[in-house]
């Protein structure tokens, strides 16, 4: 197993340069990671470093916290897609999860994954898993598959509390075959990545691409 393509090679900090985005880039290429996942004003730049690479381009929608209105996500989305995005990274209204507004939440995400899939682009829901509780867990596992998603996100990275071994396994439980998962936030070490992927996530978004597979055991020991 490469765990490179396991990696989603993330830089979403607010003062993001060209020069930095250029250097993740090219660490993506060098890798071979399976996507960069860059600020939206960032995308053309990151599709034209990649062209040809097979990188993929991910971008994020909502980004961080969620509560934008459904329509200015749909927007968000629209352009990311026009600009090259392979995969639209979507964080979740939590406003409205908090307050139990599943059917909100459900119409919001399935605007955004009919508008992605008819250009063939993939959807990834940023639950925020980490300041969730295992039953709002369980309904957004059971609310998001009805709406198409291809990933279940943990998180953004920007609340309190990242990705759990916990949030993944319970998701692992209560999602469709279909849906896969996709753990973010603090996952920096070889060791913490290959856990994760035991636990069940297809995918990991972290800034830490670099330090995990150059941190990989040379010996044959990983188990994979």
């Amino acid at each position: 197993m490469n765990i490179a393509q396991y990696i989603d090679h993330t830089l979403l900090k607010p003062a993001t340069t060209i020069h930095e985005l250029k250097k993740l880039c090219e660490e993506a290429i060098q890798y071979n990671f399976y996507a960069v996942c860059v600020p939206p004003p960032l995308v053309k730049n990151a599709r034209g470093i990649l062209v040809n690479s097979g990188v993929k381009t991910a971008t994020v929608i909502g980004f961080p916290f969620g509560y934008s209105v459904a329509r200015a996500k749909q927007a968000e989305a629209q352009q990311a897609i026009q600009d090259g995005a392979d995969e639209l990274d979507v964080v979740i209204n939590l406003v409205a999860l908090k307050s139990k507004a599943w059917q909100y939440l459900e119409l919001e995400m399935e605007a955004i994954v009919e508008a992605a899939h008819a250009q063939n682009r993939l959807v990834k829901v940023i639950i925020e898993s980490g300041i969730l509780t295992d039953e709002e867990i369980i309904t957004c596992c059971e609310i998001y598959a009805k709406t198409g998603v291809d990933f279940l996100k943990t998180s953004t990275g920007y609340a309190e509390k990242g990705a759990t071994m916990e949030a993944v396994q319970l998701m692992w439980a209560h999602l469709p075959s279909t849906i896969k998962i996709k753990a973010s936030g603090g996952i920096r070490t070889y060791e913490a990545a290959e856990q994760y992927i035991k636990a069940g996530a297809n995918r990991l978004g972290t800034s830490s691409g670099v330090a995990i597979v150059t941190g990989a055991p040379q010996n044959g020991t990983s188990g994979y």
